[in-house]
Order: C-alpha cells, then sequence, then structure tokens
C-alpha cells in the first residue's frame, strides 16, 4: 500500500499542477476548455482517490489524525504532496 500511496501522491501532484499550470490558463487565456475538462476529471479522480488512501494508510500506521490532516493539506496546496511524499512516505515516519 505505501508504494501505491507513494505513487498516487506523485500523480495527484502532477495533475494538480497541469490543471493550474496548463489547461486553466489555456481555458481562460486562449478560450480553449477541453484540456481543462479532461485534466480536471483527472485531478478530481486522483485527489479522492489519494484522500481516501491517505486516511487507510495513516489508520494502518496508527499516526493519528494529526497526520491524516497534514496529507490533507498538502493535497490542497501546489507540491504539497510531493513533500509529503518525500518527508513522510519515503522515510515513512509521521514525525
Amino acid at each position: 500500500m505505501l508504494q501505491t500511496l507513494r505513487l498516487l501522491a506523485i500523480l495527484e501532484g502532477i495533475s494538480y499542477l497541469l490543471l493550474f499550470g496548463f489547461s486553466m490558463p489555456l481555458k481562460y487565456w486562449a478560450n480553449i476548455r477541453e484540456p481543462n475538462i479532461y485534466i480536471g476529471y483527472i485531478h478530481g479522480f486522483l485527489f479522492i482517490a489519494f484522500i481516501i488512501l491517505a486516511y487507510v494508510f495513516c489508520r494502518q500506521q496508527q499516526w493519528g489524525m494529526k497526520t491524516y490532516f497534514k496529507f490533507f493539506l498538502a493535497s490542497l496546496l501546489p507540491y504539497g504532496t510531493f513533500y509529503m511524499e518525500q518527508n513522510y512516505l519515503r522515510n515513512k515516519d509521521p514525525n
């Protein structure tokens, strides 16, 4: 499950950056809406999957809600999931 969560954290972070750095500028500056729709769906799926899997993983590791809240906040911030993957999931130490 650890490897899956690490991969999901990276993919969710990439989709977040693609959404805000690529498809939203196309939508609002160039009036091209199609990439935003597809990248938005992919990002939404990855976001929900990351949140659910992070909750299950934190429960499995008995890390507590404070660490889960860090995962949740990281999913809302650009580069946040990359930070969590590097500092929490690679080392697997919540403190």
